[in-house]
């Protein structure tokens, strides 16, 4: 019985050696570097919040965070690339609102948004800023208002792509005062506020992580912020509710994602180093310098996004729907 017991063992253990190493179990993890897929071009702020965070949630993991830019299709293609890698915390995805407005522009995505996903948490919500070119005559928000209804279509509205974050600020300016303006796409920020900043364009919506320096420097006019409360960085600028505009009030947001089918324990691992990235100074510091805060610990949990992810997900569905808009 003993020999048989033996010839057993020696048979599972070839086996075992044939078909490969078993995989490490969650109580391993992590054992390997850990790859952020951001789908967006370096230097834009989902790469910076990336690599700020990715930084941070090393010290926590004990292995190296890199982050890889896939871009390409408004963030589908990278986000596709994280649906499709194995379940193992190893491949992760650091998205921003696009992950709630892809399913009512996109009518036909090669993954569910949603269900696709297992959620880490929620990053950072990052306000909008209303500004204008430097010669508008325009001094605050309800003279720019007045501007476009007279003006309508003659009014140049920059974006950075349907379903960017600054085509939905747009979408809801013009909602809120029942205004239409000409938009412009470009393929990026960057070009766009140097338009902007050039006079070429009259009115754009863009994270806060952008604008602000140029209006600090007065290369820029800034109407005012799309959120509650003002800002730090520009504690002079009105938040649009105090513009006498309550009902404009958006802010882009990013959440830290996994495959479907990453197991509890992993998921769970990663969204402590998350939590625990989001109170290291040196992120907080450095979110601050970029005009926006890290969330809450609450808000940083795997339940806190999907609930958050599924709100978004009806909310911009009717913007988008009442607007007609869809993507390629």
């Amino acid at each position: 019985m003993k020999n048989a017991s033996l010839k057993t063992l020696g048979f599972m253990t070839e086996l075992l050696i044939l078909l490969g190493a078993v995989p490490a179990s969650a109580q391993d993890f992590p054992n390997r570097p850990i790859t952020i897929v951001v789908p967006f071009a370096a230097g834009g702020p989902g790469d910076i919040i990336a690599r700020l965070i990715g930084q941070a949630m090393s010290t926590n993991l004990g292995q190296s965070v890199v982050v890889e830019n896939a871009l390409g299709a408004g963030g589908t293609v990278g986000t596709h690339r994280v649906a499709r890698a194995a379940p193992d915390g190893y491949t992760l995805l650091l998205m921003h609102t696009g992950q709630a407005t892809s399913v009512s522009l996109y009518k036909k995505l090669p993954y569910d948004p949603v269900d696709d996903f297992e959620k880490i948490g929620l990053v950072t919500d990052v306000p909008m800023i209303l500004v204008g070119k430097p010669e508008s005559t325009a001094k605050d928000l309800k003279e720019l208002v007045a501007q476009v209804k007279e003006q309508g279509d003659k009014m140049l509205y920059a974006h950075s792509g349907v379903g960017s974050a600054a085509h939905l600020c747009g979408l809801v300016f013009m909602s809120a005062t029942g205004t239409t303006m000409t938009t412009v796409p470009y393929k990026g920020g960057g070009p766009a506020l140097n338009d902007v900043m050039g006079n070429r364009i009259d009115v754009y919506c863009d994270p806060a992580t952008g604008p602000t320096p140029h209006i600090q420097a007065g290369k820029l006019k800034g109407y005012a912020v799309t959120t509650k409360t003002r800002l730090k960085t520009l504690p002079d600028l009105p938040t649009t509710a105090e513009a006498g505009f309550p009902g404009i009030e958006v802010s882009t947001w990013y959440g830290l994602y996994a495959p479907r089918g990453t197991p509890k324990p992993i998921v769970d691992r990663l969204s402590a180093a998350l939590q625990a990235a989001l109170k290291d100074p040196t992120v907080i510091s450095r979110f601050a310098q970029l005009s926006m805060e890290p969330v809450s610990q609450e808000r940083a949990t795997p339940a806190a996004l999907d609930a958050f992810l599924k709100a978004e997900v009806a909310k911009w569905g009717a913007i988008i729907k009442a607007a007609g808009v869809t993507a390629d």
